[in-house]
């Protein structure tokens, strides 16, 4: 960071640059957080399930996490700009035709897959441009800048979304997204260009598939946990009428297993690579680096609870309340406010607390406000203390978004920005995946087990209707409405008294799996402070790099951190 002005510096360039890259940045953002808000509204739209939902919110952060390395690379061969308007082509292609979804299978495509593979260039591109087009303090706050843009796309994203979904449609929110990049790829010769790229790498065609197949497996594994059961089948999986049980287990551990046997392959066929010279998909000396490992592991963790939370949530405001996209957002909106404040304040407190002590605060909010919104998880809206909630919840998660991603960006030299993008980008996407689906998963199999519970031990439940009734569900409970259940037990036959009562059970089922849910956010934000130990214990200056590089302590100063690009 301490490097000579260059002839790309922001004297000859200006901040027009910044302009193109955070109208790209808030792009990205937005679009999860309209997914979260619509959830009810895409649900009936499409004639899908809160589950079908929350594969399609899982498969895209997957798709990133499991791309981004390949993302990364095709900016070193193609050169960072190129890559960035390929992306944002691809990006546009995928919002294009999820707006036009007819069902949940072409939204999978859509947005999943396609949006998935363009936002897979554009996140790396972003950070890496930005190290290569700004110096010093100026790229401190240019990623300053970048965060607040992601902070404010979360703080508008609620509502943007909410209103649109509930006046018009979801699907104009997409739609709009296609004509906002095709606006962004007319002004991108704002971009510092890169040039010609001298002597390109190639793409590691087997570590891509490796290593996408690995995480793959693994998330999707923790993703079909509550229907597949973990490690007793619950349900099973299901391949021409046969059920697949291992050795009477739950598929889940073994598909699980399998990613992780391949991330070991990926692992060995990098260093075979190495030893022979050939071009890898990743330098593996950057995960010695004990900085960069913390900043990703800290950012998993960030992304695991914000996205997990940004999950139930929508489900609570919906599907318990019966509020619609509109006015969930507005609940949701002071932890988007206070996230945003947050992201811009944290650089000016690590200046004087450094990136550790941040994070650490970060954290440790998180917690307390999920302990908090355990009290106002309630068929009644509790608004003060809910507010309240969110707001703390917004203020960790800021303090977090503040911090990261200048961190593991001055942990490398600079011709490594883009490997070291591509693999912030992966952790937090992984992240991600891993939050909407392991709180997802928590969340059904709490409610699964609490409804089974409660319908045994209801009297007022003929034991017939027991025993078919949890027949029915023990492998795995639909999460919708208490009307839509007991319409739904009606029509199956039961009286209107005990559909009332079963009614009830999936109620109290469902409130308590929602506070399961929460609260195993303010577990794993506790978790996240192991994962804090290694980051800079001072604050970051020019000379930050090259220590953490080394290993060494980042040596005392005044430039402060700035906010993760891709959050």
């Amino acid at each position: 960071m301490g490097a000579p002005e260059h002839p790309d510096s922001p004297a000859r360039v200006g901040w027009g640059a910044l302009a193109v890259l955070a109208a790209a940045q808030f792009v990205m953002v937005l679009d999860s957080s309209v997914m979260n808000v619509s959830i009810s509204q895409i649900v009936a739209d499409l004639d899908t399930t809160i589950q079908g939902v929350q594969l399609a919110i899982t498969a895209y952060t997957l798709v990133m996490a499991a791309m981004m390395l390949a993302g990364a690379k095709l900016g070193d061969i193609l050169g960072r700009d190129r890559a960035f308007a390929l992306g944002l082509g691809i990006y546009g292609v995928g919002s294009l035709t999820t707006a036009l979804s007819p069902n949940l299978g072409v939204l999978l495509v859509g947005w999943s897959l396609i949006e998935g593979l363009g936002a897979a260039l554009v996140i790396p591109a972003i950070v890496s441009l930005i190290a290569a087009t700004y110096q010093g303090a100026q790229r401190a706050l240019a990623f300053g800048i970048i965060g607040g843009v992601a902070g404010a796309a979360v703080a508008a994203g609620p509502l943007i979304g909410g209103w649109v979904t509930t006046e018009l449609s979801w699907r104009y929110v997409f739609a709009a997204e296609t004509a906002i990049v095709i606006g962004i790829l007319l002004v991108r010769r704002r971009v510092v260009r890169a040039g010609p790229v001298a002597n390109p790498p190639r793409l590691d065609l087997a570590g891509v598939a490796l290593s996408a197949a690995g995480l793959g497996l693994i998330v999707y594994g923790i993703l079909m946990s509550s229907e597949w059961g973990l490690i007793e089948p619950r349900g099973a999986l299901t391949v021409g009428g046969t059920e697949i049980t291992p050795f009477g287990f739950s598929v889940v551990p073994f598909l699980m297993l399998a990613g992780f046997a391949l991330l070991a392959a990926f692992a060995t066929w990098e260093e075979r690579l190495e030893r022979l010279g050939r071009d890898t998909l990743l330098d593996r000396t950057l995960l010695r680096i004990p900085t960069l490992r913390a900043g990703l592991a800290t950012l998993t963790m960030q992304q695991l609870t914000l996205l997990g939370t940004f999950f139930v949530l929508p489900v609570y405001l919906q599907l318990v309340l019966g509020l619609d996209a509109f006015e969930t957002g507005k609940r949701l909106f002071p932890m988007s406010v206070a996230m945003f404040v947050a992201a811009l304040a944290g650089p000016r407190l690590a200046a004087g607390f450094a990136p550790k002590r941040v994070a650490q605060a970060g954290l440790v909010t998180i917690a307390v406000a999920a302990a908090v919104l355990l009290g106002t998880i309630d068929v009644e809206l509790d608004e003060g203390t809910f507010g309240l909630a969110l707001a703390l919840f917004g203020v960790g998660a800021g303090l977090l978004l503040s911090q990261l991603g200048n961190v593991v960006m001055s942990s490398v030299a600079p011709e490594k920005t883009n490997e070291a993008g591509g693999l912030q980008g992966t952790a937090q996407n992984l992240g991600a995946s891993l939050g909407t689906a392991l709180i997802g998963a928590v969340l059904i199999a709490a409610l699964t087990s609490g409804f089974v519970q409660r319908v045994e031990a209801n009297p007022e439940i003929p034991a017939p209707v027991r025993e078919e009734l949890v027949a029915a569900v023990s492998g795995g409970v639909e999460v919708t409405t208490v009307d839509a259940v007991e319409e739904a037990v009606v029509a199956g036959g039961a009286t209107p008294a005990q559909a009332t009562a079963i009614a009830a059970d999936y109620g109290e089922a469902q409130l308590d799996g929602l506070r399961r849910a929460i609260g195993a956010v303010a577990v794993f934000a506790l978790l996240g402070l192991w994962f804090t130990r290694r980051l800079p214990g001072r604050a970051l200056t020019a000379a930050a790099p090259e220590a953490a590089r080394a290993g060494g302590p980042p040596r005392a100063g005044s430039a402060g951190t700035a906010p993760a690009a891709g959050a």
